[in-house]
């Protein structure tokens, strides 16, 4: 398996630090770019083909939601798992294409990579 080619789409810049940190540390993953928005995020993929995107829930402009609908109508889209500080039900991820759902404050290198492994079986 080659790397995992990763961005990081987080309106608050701390947190998009750490989110690459966690990345860096967890074998075969790398980060790619990192970007601020939701329309950030739709131009970063088409133009670095990441296999992973960690998108935020909660973004200025285009929301992750809307960004993850967009980015996963492609005919070969990266695996998209949302991030958020709030608990999932408080959101309607029905439909949108997201891979999975985890909590900022637990996120890890275990949980990135069980998220990778279960890639294939959307939650959302």
């Amino acid at each position: 398996m080659g790397e995992i080619r990763v961005l990081i789409v987080d309106d608050q810049e701390p947190f998009r630090r750490a989110i690459a940190a966690v990345v860096s540390e967890t074998d075969g993953f790398v980060v790619v770019a990192s970007t601020s928005s939701g329309e950030e995020a739709l131009l970063a993929v088409t133009r670095l083909r990441p296999s992973l995107v960690l998108m935020d829930v909660n973004l200025p402009g285009i929301d992750g939601i809307e960004a993850t609908r967009r980015i996963t109508r492609d005919a070969d889209p990266p695996v998209v798992v949302l991030l958020s500080t709030y608990d999932q039900d408080e959101f309607d991820l029905s439909g949108c294409g997201a891979a999975s759902y985890l909590a900022k404050a637990s996120f890890g290198p275990d949980l990135l990579s069980a998220a990778w492994a279960r890639r294939h079986r959307p939650e959302c």
